[in-house]
């Protein structure tokens, strides 16, 4: 056994080579972005600007207000399945860096043969001549042990590859987070306008069921002529054709709903009303762009790619090196199997150095370095592509908030005068003075007004919650004051 002592000792020896050799190709540095700039966003506003605004919390849409939408938001997490498929890439990522890992360790392993021959000899004429037979078996067993010393860091090059894909791979699934918990939360709030649309629909065509009523009398009475009738009824048959065609959007937003619980669809019960009054917004500290390098998940995912595809390209470059590889193994053989584990038989042992260096391969290698550099330069303008597309959002997403808002003041306005001139219409109807089209064109806007007010409520909603996830954050509640927040690259 001393012999196999000093086989370890040797590799070891040389395992310490790998340390102290070089690694080939170019380290990694952050390339030049859109969002390297000392402005902040153009389309702020009042929001804040500073980069260090941001609070590690999780958990935002409990903050929701709505208890129900955080149980969905829970359910969409636990269950649908385009969430799983990330979950097993992320899996499979670890997988392959726990596989790059394992080849800078020494490969290990024990061998029993039993080897069976048989020999034939033709003597020719000495002693008589003639053909012999030998026949043999001999047992052996042995452990080998293998190591490749990674002098120019191929091998580091590939775990660190294979750590940035795993890193990627991680980022990709918090997108997918982000995403579901943002659509669960925008479908909720369809669900909640449709709801409250449709509630207006049903309170419409009671009210032109009351105007009909009225018309009705008062033509019994003799005071207007058929016409007004034909045009009460006309108007009670549009409010009550309207009303279909909101409740099949309704359905349809449920669909959708359940499909991101990973329900079936048209299975969950009817949710409540309770998102129909719009809460104050406060201000968001939104931060530079500069901070969404390091906040938005896709541009993580995008610039680990990008580090990923760097590390590979010391990979192809280290091809151009030697490689080194040591073998030892030390076992014992004899003509049966008890007498190879006796251990006083012939004892076998070999310690092998291997160089292999290539010299002429007609350009593949070379090939193989030109590709890896040009999947950088790929990667490079795909990481500065996503960086520009992600202020986009950021800027759409304030500049909506805030021509939502003041789109919002005129439209409270507008239902409030058509409110008021509905009933200043109808009073004015049953006292003789205004006629019918009159009634029935201020109950058309008041109608119209009331439903888009309903809508740019929900639309504000929906602003609000993609801004948070254009900036790439949580938000909480703190302060009687909505803030948005960062998340720890831990979850």
């Amino acid at each position: 056994m001393k012999k196999f002592v000093y086989i370890c000792l040797f590799h070891l020896t040389f395992g310490c080579l790998m340390f102290a050799g070089c690694t080939v190709g170019p380290d990694y540095s952050r390339p030049q972005t859109p969002a390297d700039t000392p402005e902040g966003f153009y389309n702020a506003g009042a929001h804040e600007e500073q980069i260090d605004d941001f609070i590690p919390v999780d958990r935002w849409w409990e903050n929701f207000g709505d208890p129900v939408t955080a149980e969905m938001v829970r359910e969409a997490l636990e269950n649908n399945y385009d969430l799983k498929v990330a979950a097993a890439r992320v899996l499979q990522s670890q997988a392959m860096l726990a596989e790059a890992r394992g080849l800078q360790w020494p490969d290990v392993s024990y061998n029993l043969n039993r080897d069976r021959s048989k020999r034939s000899f033709n003597f020719g004429g000495l002693g008589g001549g003639g053909r012999f037979t030998v026949m043999s078996t001999t047992w052996s067993h042995d452990i080998t042990a293998s190591y490749i010393l990674d002098l120019f860091g191929k091998l580091k090059r590939s775990e660190q590859a294979a750590w940035a894909d795993m890193l990627a791979a991680e980022a990709n699934e918090q997108v997918l987070i982000n995403s579901i918990i943002a659509s669960v939360v925008n479908a909720r709030i369809n669900v909640a306008i449709l709801q409250r649309r449709l509630a207006i629909a049903r309170a419409n065509t009671a009210s032109r069921q009351k105007t009909l009523e009225i018309v009705e009398r008062r033509y019994a009475l003799g005071l207007v002529g058929p016409v007004d009738i034909r045009l009460a009824r006309e108007n009670l048959a549009a409010s009550k054709a309207l009303e279909p065609s909101i409740e099949l959007s309704l359905i349809t937003a449920r669909h959708a709903l359940d499909v991101l619980l990973a329900r079936r669809p048209g299975s969950s019960e009817e949710l409540t009303e309770t998102l129909s009054d719009l809460p104050e917004l406060g201000k968001v500290p939104v931060g530079l762009p500069a901070s969404l390098l390091d906040r938005r998940p896709d541009v993580k995912a995008a610039e680990f790619t990008l580090m990923a595809a760097n590390e590979r390209i010391g990979v192809s470059i280290a091809q151009l090196f030697p490689d080194l590889a040591l073998t030892g193994s030390i076992g014992y053989s004899g003509d049966t199997m008890e007498e190879i584990f006796k251990y006083d038989y012939t004892e076998m042992y070999a310690a092998i150095f291997g160089l292999v260096q290539p010299i002429f391969k007609g350009g593949q290698i070379k090939a193989q370095i030109d590709a890896a550099k040009a999947r950088y330069q790929e990667q490079a303008a795909n990481y500065a592509g996503i960086v520009l597309n992600a202020i986009r959002e950021v800027e759409d997403a304030l500049i909506t908030e805030r021509m939502l808002q003041a789109q919002l003041e005129q439209s409270q306005i507008r239902l409030t005068e058509a409110k008021a001139a509905e009933d200043l219409s109808k009073q004015r109807y049953q006292s003789g003075v205004e006629g019918i089209l009159a009634v029935l064109e201020s109950e058309r806007r008041s109608r119209m007004a009331e439903e888009e007010l309903t809508i740019l409520k929900g639309q504000i909603w929906s602003a609000r919650v993609n801004l948070y996830l254009a900036l790439g954050g949580d938000w909480i509640e703190r302060e009687n004051e909505i803030m948005i927040v960062g998340k720890d690259d831990s979850q």
